[in-house]
């Protein structure tokens, strides 16, 4: 299954000539290509698949998403390789204190 996740965009930065973006998904921070979104910048948040931000999102609605995708615990591991943390920062399965 592929997904596209929200995330907020922390620092934009160049990588061969492509604009590129360090992107924060509720705690798992991962590049993406903004070759798509040129207006997305610090701030933005925008919804990523495969790599690539693909559109911009407002923060209400990727905080809803995020929220959906936790209860999806095995659909964002696919996608980014690991679970996403739940709200409070603790990774699925992680003991807590």
């Amino acid at each position: 299954m592929c997904l596209g996740i929200p995330g907020l965009v922390l620092e934009v930065h160049d990588d061969a000539g492509l604009r590129m973006a360090t992107v924060d998904f509720g705690g798992i921070r991962r590049e993406a290509c903004l070759s798509c979104t040129p207006e997305a910048d610090v701030g933005s948040y925008v919804i990523v698949h495969v790599g690539f931000a693909i559109t911009l999102v407002d923060e209400a609605e990727a905080r809803r998403t995020l929220e959906v995708l936790r209860a999806m615990a095995g659909a964002v591991e696919g996608e980014l390789g690991v679970p996403l943390p739940s709200a409070d920062g603790q990774a699925a399965g992680d003991p807590v204190d």
